[in-house]
């Protein structure tokens, strides 16, 4: 799916900027998003948030998992004295120990757990941010296409380094002027 996109992205960008050079003179820039995002005072403070109830709520798995450990190596040791009775039952407790471990991890770091649920709230304006001022300088600049190119996305396979507007953009952003 995502290689289709991309397929039909590229395909879609060489036919603009065909139709583009025949009809004036073209200018084109690039930007390394994750740069900006790594550089942005607003992006860094929402990042250390987002690591810090990561690491929270990391540590409280943890200490789940070393309980659940415990009580395992416990219900090892006992378990030849213990009736058929308790040894069903202590069994059942550390199932479900491991279950509330499992839907922790889950409820905090799945797809639709809390982290990324707050991670979202928190980049969603500043990426909406980042992407005005990346228009406004292409406006500025009158450029008719800017591109992203970072160490996720490889859109752009190649720029000269004159075309890369990543720094004005951290600048602009550093300066308020959005």
């Amino acid at each position: 799916m995502k290689q289709s996109i991309y397929i039909l992205s590229i395909i879609l960008a060489v036919i603009i900027l065909s139709t583009a050079a025949f009809s004036q003179s073209l200018k084109i820039g690039y930007v390394n998003s994750a740069k900006i995002l790594q550089e942005f005072p607003d992006a860094i403070e929402a990042n250390k948030k987002i690591e810090a109830m990561g690491k929270q709520w990391q540590s409280e798995l943890e200490r789940m998992s070393r309980e659940l450990q415990a009580r395992y190596e416990e219900f090892q040791k006992k378990e030849p004295l213990l009736k058929e009775e308790e040894k069903r039952s202590q069994r059942e407790e550390l199932v479900m120990l491991e279950q509330k471990g499992i839907a922790y991890r889950q409820d905090k770091f799945g797809n639709d757990g809390e982290l990324a649920i707050v991670s979202d709230s928190l980049m969603r304006p500043i990426k909406q941010k980042v992407m005005k001022v990346i228009e406004l300088v292409a406006k500025d600049e009158k450029i008719q296409f800017m591109f992203d190119r970072n160490e996720q996305i490889m859109f752009l396979l190649y720029g000269e380094a004159k075309y890369d507007y990543t720094n004005l953009v951290i600048d602009r952003l550093k300066r308020g002027k959005n």
